[in-house]
């Protein structure tokens, strides 16, 4: 019995891995959250505690958004990988069929002993060329059965690859969704803060949220840096109201990372989904050189990206219950500025 060899990985399957893997590092990421801080008691601060929330549950949302645009890409490839087994499928099926013929034809010319034949044949030269036919048939039908053997074998090794990346997947969505349900408890635990507080503090909240929280340069009006940064600045400007819609790309709703991914599109740029993918999307530049289109990204982690639109202003999505809005460039640390 000859030996059994594997089949050398597909590009479903180099694919279909490392985006399984990308899923499960960040359903990991969001499960490595403490669960314990969406219910737990608030600080004497309940703005620092909002605060806290706000920051938690958009570090989880890109995490959440690059898990989501894998599972797209994974899905993708699964479709593939399927149309392939279909087209596999109907390779067989059509050496199956040529092995009939042959099969059929091995029995009209040979189903006597050779022997036996030649003996009773009228014509022996006849005979041998029948014969010499019947040979090349035998051939060239070992060679298909060959390839028929290797076909269902390939077959059956993508359809078993194909069923254990499914299942990956299903494993990593429930995951996904549970981690989802996490960031909401979040969300919700903040907006039930906010409600508790006096309308004097709340609005007070809001302005702080949009008050300049380090030193930053002394930035000018600026001009876009390309067409195609002017593009994405009004496009921007155009969702400026829109609400904050988690893991939202628009045009009714955005997260952050999203409203960048959207506007970039209008200018004919496909942005990266996340804050974190977004800030390497081109080079980066000191804030002090920062022009309108170019995209800021705060907090070491880069968990939140706005659009820089001049005069030290950015538009960006901040946060549930609150729209598409200018807020200045340093309303909170930045951590780079890229020019896309």
């Amino acid at each position: 019995m000859g030996s059994r060899r594997r089949l050398a990985p597909s590009g479903f399957d180099r694919g279909a891995s490392a985006a399984v893997c990308v899923l499960s590092a960040a359903a990991a990421a969001l499960g490595a959250m403490p669960a314990t801080s969406a219910v737990a008691a608030p600080h004497d601060d309940s703005r620092a505690e909002v605060d806290r929330l706000y920051q938690e549950a958009e570090q989880a949302t890109q995490a959440y958004d690059k898990a989501d645009e894998s599972t797209g890409e994974l899905h993708r490839q699964v479709s593939d990988a399927q149309d392939r087994i279909a087209r596999q499928q109907q390779r067989i099926n059509t050496m199956r069929e040529a092995l009939g013929s042959l099969a059929g034809a091995q029995y009209r010319s040979g189903g006597i002993d050779p022997t036996v034949a030649l003996l009773f044949s009228d014509d022996p030269a006849d005979y041998l060329d029948k014969a010499s036919v019947l040979d090349r048939i035998t051939t060239q039908q070992a060679g298909q059965l060959k390839d028929l053997q290797e076909a269902m074998r390939e077959l059956a090794q993508e359809r078993t690859e194909a069923s254990g990346h499914l299942a990956e997947l299903e494993r990593s969505r429930k995951a996904v969704a549970t981690h989802k349900k996490t960031v909401e408890r979040k969300l919700a635990k903040a907006r039930q803060l906010l409600n508790r507080m006096p309308l004097a503090d709340r609005a007070s909240f809001d302005r702080a949220s949009r008050s300049s929280r380090v030193d930053i340069p002394d930035l000018g009006a600026g001009v876009p840096s390309s067409g195609r940064a002017a593009a994405a600045v009004a496009a921007a400007q155009s969702a400026l109201g829109k609400p904050y819609v988690w893991g939202a790309t628009g045009p009714g709703g955005f997260d952050c990372s999203g409203l960048m991914q959207w506007s970039y599109a209008h200018a004919g740029v496909h942005l990266p989904r996340t804050s974190q993918e977004q800030r390497y999307a081109g080079h980066q530049i000191p804030l002090s050189q920062a022009q309108p289109g170019d995209l800021v990204t705060y907090r070491s982690d880069a968990s939140h990206v706005g659009m820089y639109v001049g005069n030290g202003q950015v538009i960006h999505a901040p946060y549930p219950g609150a729209p598409v809005r200018y807020d200045p460039v340093g309303m909170m640390p930045v951590s780079s500025v890229t020019r896309v």
